[in-house]
């Protein structure tokens, strides 16, 4: 398994923008490619204060699904160009990992 790393910052009022715009166009724009080995997107963010760290993590089977949802160059940033003018600054390039291992933790009640 692939985790894929990306990382944007927007100003404070933007913040919303940019979510709601990931939530209504760009992830239902990414899951109507029904792109084979491609998981989840999880999207997670932190208050700097000044601006908001927004990063999204997706999980892909392996790199040859990375390699369908952006191309050959499966490290560079997909960033569709409305969500480019609400972002302060991003990634442009994407991190990717490896998944070698997890572990669920059992219930504790």
């Amino acid at each position: 398994m692939i985790c894929r790393i990306w990382r944007g910052w927007a100003t404070v009022p933007n913040a919303s923008v940019y979510e709601e715009l990931l939530r209504l166009t760009v992830i239902p724009g990414i899951e109507a490619r029904a792109i084979p080995g491609f998981r989840n997107i999880d999207l997670i963010r932190s208050d700097l204060g000044d601006e908001i760290e927004c990063a999204t993590i997706m999980w892909f089977d392996d790199l040859a699904a990375v390699t369908t949802f952006v191309g050959e160059d499966y490290e560079i940033a997909h960033v569709p160009a409305p969500a480019r003018a609400v972002l302060s600054r991003f990634d442009e390039r994407a991190v990717h990992y490896d998944v070698f291992g997890g572990q669920e933790q059992a219930s504790r009640l």
